[in-house]
C-alpha cells in the first residue's frame, strides 16, 4: 500500500521560505507551474502545470504526471507516445509556487509537434508581426505516426 503523501502548511511565510517542509502553493485554479528540464544538459524541454493529485502521483511513481488545462484531466506524460519523463529531482522556488522537474526524457522527444523540446522556435526581433525562427531545425519524430487519433 502506498504511503500517504502530505504537504506542509503555508501559514508561516518564513517557514515556507526557509523551512524543510514542502508546502506547494497552488494558484486559484489549484495549479502550480512545472518546468521540465533535461537532467543532464539542463535544456528546458517543456512547461506544464500540476495539480495536487498529479504532483502526488509524480512523487509516487517517479514519472512526470501533469494536469492538462485544455483537457481538464490528469496527463501522465508519455502515456500515449511512450515518451515518458523519469523524474530525477524536483526543485521548488523560494515561495514554493513553481517547480523544476529534472527529468530523463524517454524516447526521441517530449513535444507533441515532433521535436525533442517544446522550445523549438525563437523570436526574431520586433517586426510587424513578430516573426519566429527555428531554434531546433528538425523534428525528432513524426507526430502523426505517434499520435494516431
Amino acid at each position: 500500500m502506498a504511503t500517504e503523501i502530505t504537504f506542509g502548511s503555508r501559514e508561516d511565510r518564513k517557514l515556507v521560505e526557509t523551512g524543510s517542509t514542502f508546502s506547494p502553493k497552488f494558484d486559484d485554479n489549484g495549479l502550480i507551474v512545472a518546468i521540465a528540464q533535461d537532467a543532464d544538459t539542463n535544456e528546458v524541454l517543456m512547461v506544464a502545470y500540476m495539480n495536487e493529485t498529479s504532483l502526488k502521483q509524480t512523487l509516487e511513481i517517479g514519472e512526470a504526471v501533469y494536469y492538462s488545462r485544455s483537457r481538464q484531466q490528469l496527463w501522465h506524460k508519455g502515456a500515449t507516445s511512450g515518451h515518458t519523463q523519469i523524474v530525477e529531482k524536483i526543485l521548488t522556488d523560494c515561495d514554493q509556487d513553481a517547480l523544476v522537474l529534472k527529468v530523463r526524457q524517454q524516447g526521441p522527444g517530449c513535444c507533441h509537434a515532433g521535436y525533442r523540446s517544446c522550445f523549438y522556435r525563437n523570436i526574431q526581433g520586433a517586426g510587424d508581426p513578430v516573426a519566429l525562427g527555428a531554434e531546433i531545425e528538425d523534428q525528432s519524430y513524426d507526430p502523426d505516426a505517434v499520435y494516431k487519433s
